[in-house]
């Protein structure tokens, strides 16, 4: 009866090893990632009717509406790429220039006053807030999975099959950490 269980060492070996669970960890990691490029990209597209809504009471701002342009673009590039670091250094730079565009704001109560103004900073302000959920959310599936692949014997496992460290998506300049204030009430 023991030859039967030999042809049964191979599968029972690899119910214990953990290749299910590393796949099962890395699409999470993988659907969190997705979450974060969503937010962003929403967040990317809620700037244009930003800026038009600000140009219409601020036609001499042009310095500003370029640099959030240009820091709007460099975001779509970066999340284009997928590469986390470009993502974090791209929103950073945006956040930078929103921050600029809205203090413009204060100079303009009339726009400060506008409804449509109003509704793009609560989106806004939404949308940093999802962004912050989603980074959590991402690099509390990175952590998991890290440190899944490095215990035993799913290291084993995680070497044949080429599973690798997930990068965390950490943010890239001092004072980052902090959400942009965007209600000027």
């Amino acid at each position: 009866m023991r030859h039967y269980l030999i042809p049964l060492l191979p599968v029972l070996a690899l119910t214990s090893c953990g290749y299910n669970r590393i796949q099962s960890l890395d699409e999470q990691v993988n659907a969190f990632r997705s979450q974060i490029e969503v937010q962003l990209q929403r967040r990317s597209d809620l700037v244009p009717n930003l800026v038009q809504t600000v140009q219409g009471y601020a036609q001499q701002e042009q310095q500003i509406f370029t640099a959030v342009a240009e820091a709007r673009a460099k975001l779509g590039g970066a999340i284009q790429t997928g590469d986390l670091g470009q993502m974090a250094e791209a929103n950073q730079g945006l956040t930078s220039a929103l921050g600029r565009l809205l203090a413009i704001a204060e100079a303009y109560p009339q726009l400060k006053s506008n409804e449509n103004f109003r509704a793009l900073q609560d989106q806004l302000e939404g949308t940093e807030n999802r962004i912050a959920t989603a980074r959590q959310d991402y690099n509390g599936a990175v952590r998991d999975y890290n440190g899944f692949i490095r215990q035993f014997p799913q290291v084993l496992t995680a070497k044949v099959i080429g599973a690798k460290e997930r990068e965390y998506f950490e943010l890239t300049s001092p004072g980052a950490a902090e959400v942009p204030k965007v209600d000027f009430r």
